[in-house]
């Protein structure tokens, strides 16, 4: 049987652009992730690899109109927003370069010999190595930063993994010339370009995760998916870490205080927040607890102003855009729940933005508007309207993990009054905001881009210098001879690493 062919689609009328390649046969498959594992020694050195790095953000930020293009023309993102997305991903290569070039990933801890302990300590010298050939699961929201020239790429790179990235099926083109570029790059440098390569195919997908040369995984989809991957990389005979982010709420507690102070503002916000890129953003602010009365009210008109003020939009393909529909009508039907702005269809292959309100009282225990605690990928919002604090803590009880948490206080309650709300969301979810919206994720060393599952599978960061720990093992070295030692471990240093010795940072 023939492979099938990997069509590139223009989602803005759902007609095929080009084929762009075929879905890769289990054959196929093994043989890209053998070249990778034959070329893994290729990446130790430090400093090639982080040249490496820079060399592929030069070289993407030097094809930005070529890159921009073909996103747009697969993803109706925009190149404005294609623009920024690149810049970021560019940045995200020269920061993980900078992480290999200071070297405190590696962790290094050295105790000598210390025959006075009870009992006496030997000789122990512990560093991270990298983990083997990674396979990374591109993102249909973030063609770019959450694909092949991606943060899991970047990171997988950084430590010393090669990387064999499944494509998304909505932005082919986009891979393969984003790939080309980092194989470039890698030449450069005389690096083999197997050090990056991929592969299409759904069944390519589910081959690669149980491949066993194949050490980690990082993905980025629906739960979905992503619990079918996580539970194969569970399954095999030698089980590996999954790292999926997979979905998320995004919830937010306006206080009554604030929405008294700033209720106009805070809509506003928010519309702008759960709109961003038709409401793709895997940050969208999903679910909101906002007051009964005249200030929550107030909050109300404001995003029914802004929202109204949004035009239809494109999502990322016809299956998702069908999705939305079919679960913003599933949800708008249930009792008591009203559509002050009706989200769902805007047009042949576009959607309107709206939002949902619901008394939070139906949310305080199971029943069918369970389905308003779920994800709904698109533009549109809840709005659980609390008559009492104790609303807010019987509802935050009862939802899943997110990546983020946002709590919008009144000034006054900055005093620490509101803490009692913080602490009850901090177990949530991995990135608390105040007074804040999450759609914007910094790439900075502090950034945690995780949570509670279903956010994530893992209590690591997508976004980050720490994201580079995935795919990296402790090792430690007892009683060796200093020849035999990497050189990473040895007494004398040569690599001017940062290491912790016998307890002192040095």
């Amino acid at each position: 049987m023939a492979a099938a062919p990997v069509w590139s689609v223009d989602p803005r009328t759902g007609n095929p652009r080009e084929q762009v390649a075929v879905e890769a046969t289990v054959e196929e498959v093994d043989r890209a992730v053998r070249a990778a594992h034959a070329v893994r020694d290729a990446l130790a050195d430090r400093t090639v690899r982080a040249a490496f790095l820079r060399t592929a953000a030069e070289l993407l930020s030097g094809a930005e109109e070529h890159v921009v293009e073909a996103a747009d023309a697969e993803t109706a993102l925009g190149p404005a927003r294609l623009t920024g997305e690149l810049a970021r991903t560019a940045a995200q290569l020269r920061a993980f370069a900078e992480v290999v070039d200071e070297g405190a990933y590696l962790d290094i801890h050295i105790d000598h010999e210390d025959g006075t302990r009870t009992p006496p300590w030997p000789d122990l010298r512990r560093v991270k190595i990298p983990l083997g050939v990674v396979a990374v699961y591109a993102a249909s929201n973030f063609p770019l930063a959450f694909s092949v020239p991606g943060g899991d790429t970047a990171s997988a790179l950084a430590a010393g993994c090669p990387v064999v990235v499944k494509a998304h099926p909505d932005h082919p083109a986009t891979s393969e010339l984003c790939a080309s570029l980092l194989r470039r790059a890698a030449a450069r440098h005389g690096l083999p370009e197997d050090v990056v390569s991929v592969v299409h195919g759904f069944d390519a997908g589910v081959e690669l995760v149980k491949h066993p040369l194949v050490a980690a995984a990082g993905f980025t989809g629906s739960v979905r998916g992503g619990r079918a991957l996580f539970d194969a990389a569970a399954a095999r005979p030698v089980p590996i870490p999954f790292h999926g982010e997979l979905g998320s709420l995004n919830p937010v507690v306006v206080t009554e205080a604030a929405a008294a102070e700033r209720g106009e503002q805070i809509g506003a916000g928010l519309g702008g927040s759960m709109t961003m890129g038709s409401g793709q953003f895997c940050t969208k602010p999903g679910f909101v607890l906002a007051p009964s009365g005249e200030a929550g009210d107030r909050l109300l008109k404001s995003l029914t102003e802004t929202v109204s003020g949004t035009g239809s939009g494109v999502m990322l393909d016809h299956r998702m855009r069908d999705a939305f529909v079919a679960g913003v009508a599933e949800r708008a039907a249930l009792p008591d729940v009203d559509a002050p702005v009706t989200p769902g269809a805007g047009g042949e292959h576009t959607v309107s933005a709206g939002f949902l309100t619901v008394p939070a009282s139906r949310l305080a225990e199971a029943g069918p508007h369970d389905a308003l605690l779920e994800e709904c990928f698109g533009p549109v919002t809840v709005v659980a309207r609390y008559d009492s604090e104790a609303e807010i803590t019987a509802v935050l009880s009862r939802l899943p993990g997110n990546l983020t948490a946002t709590l919008q206080i009144a000034t006054e309650e900055a005093d620490g009054s509101a803490a009692g709300l913080l602490a009850e969301l901090t177990p949530l979810a991995g990135r608390i905001l105040v007074n804040g919206w999450p759609t914007g994720v910094a790439v900075a060393p502090a950034q945690h881009h995780g949570g509670p599952y279903p956010a994530t599978t893992s209590t690591s960061t997508s976004v980050g210098a720490t994201a580079v720990e995935r795919w990296l093992r402790p090792v430690s070295y007892q009683s060796t001879p200093e020849a035999l030692l990497p050189p990473e471990l040895r007494e004398d240093n040569p690599l001017g690493l940062p290491r912790r010795v016998d307890g002192r940072l040095k």
